[in-house]
Protein backbone atom coordinates (compact mmCIF):
# COMPACT_ATOMS: atom_id res chain seq x y z
CA UNK A 1 0.00 0.00 0.00
CA UNK A 2 1.57 3.37 -1.06
CA UNK A 3 2.15 5.89 2.17
CA UNK A 4 0.47 9.37 1.88
CA UNK A 5 3.49 10.91 3.64
CA UNK A 6 1.27 14.38 3.89
CA UNK A 7 -1.16 12.76 5.90
CA UNK A 8 1.59 11.52 8.20
CA UNK A 9 2.86 15.23 9.02
CA UNK A 10 0.72 18.38 8.88
CA UNK A 11 0.07 21.23 10.85
CA UNK A 12 -1.06 24.80 11.09
CA UNK A 13 0.36 27.87 12.71
CA UNK A 14 -0.78 31.44 12.60
CA UNK A 15 0.89 33.87 14.78
CA UNK A 16 2.95 36.77 14.32
CA UNK A 17 6.51 37.55 12.65
CA UNK A 18 9.28 38.29 15.02
CA UNK A 19 12.82 38.93 14.38
CA UNK A 20 13.85 39.00 11.01
CA UNK A 21 14.23 36.29 8.37
CA UNK A 22 17.59 34.57 7.63
CA UNK A 23 19.28 32.85 4.85
CA UNK A 24 19.23 28.81 5.14
CA UNK A 25 20.26 27.39 1.81
CA UNK A 26 19.73 26.77 -1.80
CA UNK A 27 18.63 23.99 -4.31
CA UNK A 28 18.59 23.73 -7.64
CA UNK A 29 18.87 27.79 -7.64
CA UNK A 30 15.37 27.75 -4.95
CA UNK A 31 16.99 29.69 -1.80
CA UNK A 32 15.18 28.55 1.19
CA UNK A 33 14.74 31.34 4.77
CA UNK A 34 13.90 30.97 8.52
CA UNK A 35 11.97 33.31 10.34
CA UNK A 36 10.27 33.19 13.59
CA UNK A 37 6.75 33.16 14.62
CA UNK A 38 5.69 33.84 17.81
CA UNK A 39 1.99 32.20 18.79
CA UNK A 40 0.40 32.81 22.17
CA UNK A 41 -0.77 30.08 24.70
CA UNK A 42 -3.57 29.78 27.02
CA UNK A 43 -1.11 30.40 30.08
CA UNK A 44 -0.16 33.64 28.17
CA UNK A 45 3.26 33.27 27.41
CA UNK A 46 4.13 32.48 23.68
CA UNK A 47 6.06 30.01 21.46
CA UNK A 48 8.76 31.07 19.03
CA UNK A 49 8.44 28.17 16.55
CA UNK A 50 11.45 28.43 13.67
CA UNK A 51 9.47 28.17 10.09
CA UNK A 52 11.40 27.38 6.96
CA UNK A 53 10.03 28.70 3.40
CA UNK A 54 10.72 29.03 0.08
CA UNK A 55 11.52 32.35 -1.46
CA UNK A 56 8.40 31.67 -4.07
CA UNK A 57 6.10 31.26 -1.44
CA UNK A 58 6.79 34.96 0.62
CA UNK A 59 7.31 38.72 0.06
CA UNK A 60 9.84 40.75 1.63
CA UNK A 61 6.58 43.09 3.54
CA UNK A 62 5.11 39.43 4.35
CA UNK A 63 7.84 38.96 6.59
CA UNK A 64 7.88 42.48 8.15
CA UNK A 65 8.30 42.30 12.26
CA UNK A 66 4.31 42.08 13.89
CA UNK A 67 2.61 40.77 10.71
CA UNK A 68 0.20 37.75 11.52
CA UNK A 69 0.38 34.85 9.06
CA UNK A 70 -1.21 31.51 8.25
CA UNK A 71 1.27 28.43 8.17
CA UNK A 72 0.45 25.32 6.80
CA UNK A 73 3.32 22.39 6.49
CA UNK A 74 5.12 20.42 7.85
CA UNK A 75 6.99 19.76 11.22
CA UNK A 76 10.47 17.92 10.23
CA UNK A 77 14.28 17.88 11.86
CA UNK A 78 17.63 16.90 10.27
CA UNK A 79 21.08 16.04 11.52
CA UNK A 80 23.77 19.58 12.37
CA UNK A 81 27.33 18.68 13.14
CA UNK A 82 28.32 20.39 15.47
CA UNK A 83 31.43 20.19 17.84
CA UNK A 84 32.44 17.03 16.52
CA UNK A 85 28.40 15.55 17.97
CA UNK A 86 25.41 15.49 15.91
CA UNK A 87 22.77 17.86 17.02
CA UNK A 88 18.50 17.43 16.11
CA UNK A 89 17.35 20.08 14.79
CA UNK A 90 13.56 20.58 14.25
CA UNK A 91 11.84 23.46 12.33
CA UNK A 92 8.80 24.20 10.40
CA UNK A 93 8.60 23.59 6.62
CA UNK A 94 6.10 25.58 5.01
CA UNK A 95 3.90 24.44 2.20
CA UNK A 96 1.72 27.44 2.11
CA UNK A 97 1.55 30.70 3.87
CA UNK A 98 -1.00 33.34 3.92
CA UNK A 99 -1.17 36.57 5.65
CA UNK A 100 -4.17 36.79 7.91
CA UNK A 101 -5.81 40.15 7.90
CA UNK A 102 -7.89 40.76 11.01
CA UNK A 103 -9.78 44.04 9.39
CA UNK A 104 -11.25 42.80 5.94
CA UNK A 105 -12.18 39.42 5.35
CA UNK A 106 -13.10 40.02 1.45
CA UNK A 107 -9.58 40.68 0.26
CA UNK A 108 -7.62 38.38 -2.11
CA UNK A 109 -5.02 36.19 -0.49
CA UNK A 110 -6.34 37.24 2.84
CA UNK A 111 -7.93 35.35 5.51
CA UNK A 112 -9.95 35.84 8.55
CA UNK A 113 -8.66 34.83 11.96
CA UNK A 114 -11.25 34.34 13.52
CA UNK A 115 -12.15 30.98 14.76
CA UNK A 116 -8.87 29.56 13.01
CA UNK A 117 -7.03 26.88 14.76
CA UNK A 118 -3.88 28.70 15.62
CA UNK A 119 -1.15 25.53 16.57
CA UNK A 120 -2.32 21.93 15.20
CA UNK A 121 -0.16 19.60 14.24
CA UNK A 122 -1.02 15.70 13.63
CA UNK A 123 1.86 13.19 13.77
CA UNK A 124 1.60 9.58 12.41
CA UNK A 125 5.04 7.48 13.30
CA UNK A 126 6.53 5.00 15.54
CA UNK A 127 7.90 5.03 18.87
CA UNK A 128 11.95 4.71 18.18
CA UNK A 129 12.94 5.25 21.78
CA UNK A 130 11.70 3.75 24.88
CA UNK A 131 9.70 6.61 26.44
CA UNK A 132 10.69 8.41 29.86
CA UNK A 133 8.11 8.03 32.36
CA UNK A 134 8.62 10.62 35.47
CA UNK A 135 6.67 12.59 37.35
CA UNK A 136 7.29 16.45 39.28
CA UNK A 137 7.78 17.10 42.66
CA UNK A 138 4.11 18.26 42.70
CA UNK A 139 2.92 15.07 41.45
CA UNK A 140 2.64 16.05 37.70
CA UNK A 141 2.80 12.67 35.35
CA UNK A 142 5.35 13.77 32.11
CA UNK A 143 6.53 10.95 29.56
CA UNK A 144 8.85 12.13 26.88
CA UNK A 145 8.45 10.50 23.23
CA UNK A 146 10.45 10.11 20.40
CA UNK A 147 8.10 9.50 17.22
CA UNK A 148 9.65 8.73 13.84
CA UNK A 149 7.36 10.04 11.02
CA UNK A 150 8.16 8.50 7.45
CA UNK A 151 8.89 11.05 4.95
CA UNK A 152 9.18 10.69 0.72
CA UNK A 153 12.49 9.43 -0.71
CA UNK A 154 13.13 6.84 2.58
CA UNK A 155 13.59 9.81 4.76
CA UNK A 156 12.24 10.30 7.98
CA UNK A 157 12.09 13.20 10.29
CA UNK A 158 12.63 12.67 14.47
CA UNK A 159 10.53 14.33 16.36
CA UNK A 160 10.19 14.75 20.03
CA UNK A 161 6.86 14.81 22.12
CA UNK A 162 5.92 15.61 25.36
CA UNK A 163 2.68 13.66 27.04
CA UNK A 164 1.07 14.63 30.33
CA UNK A 165 -1.26 12.96 32.59
CA UNK A 166 -2.82 9.69 31.56
CA UNK A 167 -0.96 9.93 28.27
CA UNK A 168 2.13 10.17 30.19
CA UNK A 169 1.16 6.41 32.30
CA UNK A 170 -0.77 5.51 28.80
CA UNK A 171 2.95 5.60 27.34
CA UNK A 172 5.28 4.50 29.73
CA UNK A 173 4.34 0.96 28.81
CA UNK A 174 4.60 1.60 24.78
CA UNK A 175 7.00 -0.10 23.29
CA UNK A 176 9.64 0.72 20.35
CA UNK A 177 7.96 0.17 16.79
CA UNK A 178 4.77 0.70 18.30
CA UNK A 179 2.74 2.84 15.57
CA UNK A 180 0.57 5.76 16.86
CA UNK A 181 -1.15 8.79 15.86
CA UNK A 182 -0.54 12.24 17.82
CA UNK A 183 -2.17 15.56 17.64
CA UNK A 184 -0.59 18.22 19.40
CA UNK A 185 0.93 21.41 19.53
CA UNK A 186 4.38 22.37 18.89
CA UNK A 187 5.78 24.20 21.73
CA UNK A 188 9.12 25.88 22.51
CA UNK A 189 11.28 25.62 25.95
CA UNK A 190 14.45 27.31 27.42
CA UNK A 191 17.35 25.24 28.97
CA UNK A 192 20.44 25.44 30.44
CA UNK A 193 23.49 23.11 28.24
CA UNK A 194 26.04 22.38 30.86
CA UNK A 195 29.79 21.38 29.34
CA UNK A 196 32.22 19.62 30.92
CA UNK A 197 34.43 22.66 31.23
CA UNK A 198 31.93 23.63 33.65
CA UNK A 199 30.80 26.66 31.09
CA UNK A 200 26.56 27.09 30.65
CA UNK A 201 24.89 27.45 27.13
CA UNK A 202 21.21 28.98 27.33
CA UNK A 203 19.42 26.74 24.24
CA UNK A 204 15.97 26.48 23.23
CA UNK A 205 14.35 23.01 22.55
CA UNK A 206 11.17 22.42 20.45
CA UNK A 207 8.91 19.43 20.84
CA UNK A 208 5.18 18.69 20.21
CA UNK A 209 2.55 18.94 23.49
CA UNK A 210 0.59 15.73 23.23
CA UNK A 211 -3.14 16.73 23.56
CA UNK A 212 -4.48 13.40 21.90
CA UNK A 213 -2.79 9.66 21.54
CA UNK A 214 -4.40 6.48 19.72
CA UNK A 215 -2.50 3.29 18.79
CA UNK A 216 -2.32 2.80 15.22
CA UNK A 217 -4.12 -0.93 13.77
CA UNK A 218 -5.40 -1.34 17.45
CA UNK A 219 -8.97 -3.45 17.51
CA UNK A 220 -9.46 -2.26 21.24
CA UNK A 221 -10.56 1.24 21.64
CA UNK A 222 -9.87 0.76 25.37
CA UNK A 223 -6.10 0.80 24.57
CA UNK A 224 -6.50 4.20 23.55
CA UNK A 225 -5.36 7.33 25.21
CA UNK A 226 -8.05 9.24 25.94
CA UNK A 227 -7.74 13.46 25.43
CA UNK A 228 -6.03 15.06 28.57
CA UNK A 229 -6.79 18.62 28.22
CA UNK A 230 -4.54 19.78 31.38
CA UNK A 231 -1.34 20.14 28.66
CA UNK A 232 -3.92 22.78 26.51
CA UNK A 233 -2.42 25.56 29.43
CA UNK A 234 1.17 23.89 29.77
CA UNK A 235 3.45 26.68 30.95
Amino acid sequence: MDTNYLENNYLTLVGKVTGEKKFSHEIYGERFFIFSLSIPRLSGNSDIIPVTVSERLINDEMLEEGKTLLVKGQFRSYNSYEQQKNRLILTVFAKDILEVNEENEDEENEISKKDMVTNEVVLTGYICKKPIYRQTPFGREIADLLLAVNRAYNKSDYIPCIAWGRNARFCQNMEVGVQVKIVGRVQSRTYEKKFEDGTVENRVAYEVSVGSLELINENDEENNAENDTENQQAV
